[in-house]
């Protein structure tokens, strides 16, 4: 069996000039099967099967390898198994139906509404950039956007009276969204200080940066991390995280996932529904601290 990974190993090298990195990870991958091969009795390269293969990929898993890392392996295998029946070994490739875990997905990170105030406090003495500021966040929050959304946004989008704002997201496609109590005060206090950063008049953009331009999403992103050291918070944030804590907030508050799908602009529900494991996770906590039955003992 070694013979045959030295030679594929070889091939790779001269025929595929892949980098030594790479021949080594190969290397690696085989290793660990045929040692998992050699714990069955397995002394032949012909005598593997698919169910070997998909009990090496579920042993991988059990013993806590990500799914990246065994689709890394199995893909390995698989080429493996093409150089075997190229060469007349075997017939036939035991690994071409094996599929890894699904790709773990890693739910999003989000803030605490405390963390959020602490965040969106207006100091006394602010100038009108830092009004602007708060402005922005506050409405990302309150209305769950995008920064794309965001910047995007004109004059003519947004009604405080109402409390309505329209927004395009991905694909063009628009939708309407209400604004928060505090996000409407926020942005009237900007609207009365715009005027003195427009040198256009034709600007419908409803933010503006120092120059009087459409702000970029890049100058939202420096602005949210000098506001998060102004205010000396301790968490890494970003405005895709208070998107994220909008939609988690308002699982917690109201469990309507079809609602929060409609205000994120999600076409597809399975993508709202990761905000459930987050809910879910916060759920187990409080479970585990108060029934009887869960409690650990101390």
């Amino acid at each position: 069996m070694v013979q045959y990974l030295d030679q594929f190993i070889q091939m790779l090298r001269s025929e595929k000039y892949y980098s030594p990195h790479t021949c080594l990870n190969y290397r690696r991958d085989l290793n660990q099967f045929q040692a998992y091969l050699a714990a069955r009795d397995i002394d032949s390269w012909e005598k593997v099967n698919y169910n070997l293969v998909s009990g090496f990929a579920a042993q991988r898993h059990r013993q806590g390898r990500k799914s990246r890392t065994i689709q890394r392996e199995l893909s390995s295998i698989r080429s493996f198994y093409q150089f075997l029946i190229r060469n007349n070994v075997v017939a036939q490739n035991p690994a071409l139906e094996v599929r890894a875990p699904k790709t773990d997905s890693p739910l999003p990170k989000t803030c605490d509404a405390e963390t959020i105030d602490r965040l969106l406090q207006l100091p006394q003495d602010s100038d009108g950039l830092q009004v602007r500021d708060v402005a922005i966040f506050e409405l990302i929050y309150s209305s769950g956007l995008r920064l794309a959304e965001l910047v995007n946004i004109d004059l003519d989008d947004i009604d405080l009276a109402q409390k309505h704002l329209i927004v395009t997201g991905k694909g063009n496609k628009t939708r309407h969204l209400p604004i928060g109590g505090k996000a409407v005060v926020a942005t009237g206090r900007w609207l009365k200080l715009r005027q003195d950063y427009c040198q256009d008049t034709k600007q419908k953009a409803l933010f503006l940066s120092k120059q009087g331009r459409r702000i970029s999403p890049r100058n939202v992103q420096n602005r949210l991390k000098a506001l998060i050291q102004r205010q000396a918070l301790d968490q890494h944030l970003s405005p895709h995280m208070l998107r994220h804590s909008f939609a988690t907030h308002m699982l917690e508050s109201s469990s309507d996932l079809r609602a929060v799908q409609e205000l994120l602009g999600h076409v597809n529900i399975a993508t709202t529904q990761v905000y459930t494991h987050l809910d879910f996770q916060h759920l187990a906590q409080v479970y585990d601290a108060a029934h009887p039955r869960a409690k650990r003992k101390s």
